[in-house]
């Protein structure tokens, strides 16, 4: 182990506590990674459903994918997420244009 730890007392859920414990983990090693992951700069931690992490789990142990294959897709996704939400932003806008402009009297012209 590199550098100097400091020794940090913290707080979790006890239902988190006996998870960790049943699966055998090592929490202090496990928030290491986790911090290590999220200051790491090139990092990102998403939740999903326990069916995606089940094949997730399958696709990158049985054919050798690594998340680098796995990033075009995620930024494919993340796109199409993007577009998604900037079409809702401009029909708030439309929506609440419309409502400026008739309490205003203006009949939708500006």
């Amino acid at each position: 182990m590199e550098g100097r730890y400091r020794r940090l007392n913290i707080t979790i859920l006890e239902d988190h506590y006996q998870s960790l414990q049943e699966q055998g983990l090592n929490i202090s090693g496990l928030i290491r990674d986790l911090l290590g992951d999220h200051l790491s700069g090139s990092t990102i931690t998403i939740q999903v459903s326990e069916e995606t992490r089940t094949l997730y789990n399958r696709i990158v142990s049985n054919t050798g994918a690594t998340d680098q294959e796995i990033e075009i897709h995620l930024k494919a996704a993340m796109a199409h997420v993007l577009k998604q939400k900037i079409e809702e932003m401009k029909q708030l806008h439309e929506h609440l244009k419309a409502e400026v402009d008739d309490a205003a009297g203006n009949g939708g012209v500006t």
